[in-house]
């Protein structure tokens, strides 16, 4: 039930995008159908990767990504949230939780089954807490490289901006890498 769910939702958004493109190219606004596009490119991922490979994604992982697209390219590239002023900021730290929370789940599935037993707390808070950073910093890598290369205005801050986007990413993932932390401390005790 949970791989049909996941690949109903991601074929919603999906089409939800794909008809945004057409609707914004059709009205000659070319940003807004470029995201589109975007969009339609970043919801296909878990669907052909769910598709085309063995990878099972969790539903609470799927939704989230789903949440942050639509806040970042419909609501915030689309709609014009971003000119709030907050809206990166809290997409940032949205983001970092989002990372240290597929860190988990990429760590459960990594790690020998016995080890649950025998895991440090501290191992699967720094393994969490490292991911999520880690995927902040090759977000600010693709910003600063888009900008160099093809002319963007990603940075539009420069470094302010892309210290506060760390710092959000960082704070995320450290919330979300504790709590990892802690349930692994408590599953031990119980055990």
């Amino acid at each position: 039930m949970n791989r049909k769910l996941v690949l109903i939702l991601n074929l919603l958004y999906v089409l939800f995008m794909a008809s945004l493109a057409v609707f914004y190219y059709t009205s000659e606004e070319s940003f807004k159908s470029l995201v589109a596009i975007g969009g339609v490119v970043c919801g296909a991922i878990p669907l052909l990767l769910s598709l085309f490979t063995k990878l099972q994604f969790n539903l609470p992982l799927i939704i989230s990504y789903l949440i942050f697209l639509i806040a970042s390219q419909y609501l915030g590239s689309i709609l014009g949230w971003y000119g709030l002023g907050w809206w990166d900021t809290f997409l940032h730290v949205l983001s970092g939780s989002i990372l240290a929370f597929a860190g988990i789940a990429l760590y459960e599935r990594l790690a020998h089954k016995n080890a649950g037993k025998e895991i440090s707390p501290w191992f699967v808070f720094l393994f969490t807490f490292s991911f999520a950073v880690l995927g902040g910093v090759i977000w600010e890598v693709y910003e600063f490289s888009s900008d160099q290369l093809f002319g963007m205005t990603l940075q539009g801050g420069g470094n302010k901006d892309t210290m506060v986007d760390l710092i959000a990413d960082t704070a995320g993932g450290l919330l979300i890498a504790l709590w990892a932390g802690i349930r692994t401390n408590r599953k031990l005790k119980k055990s």
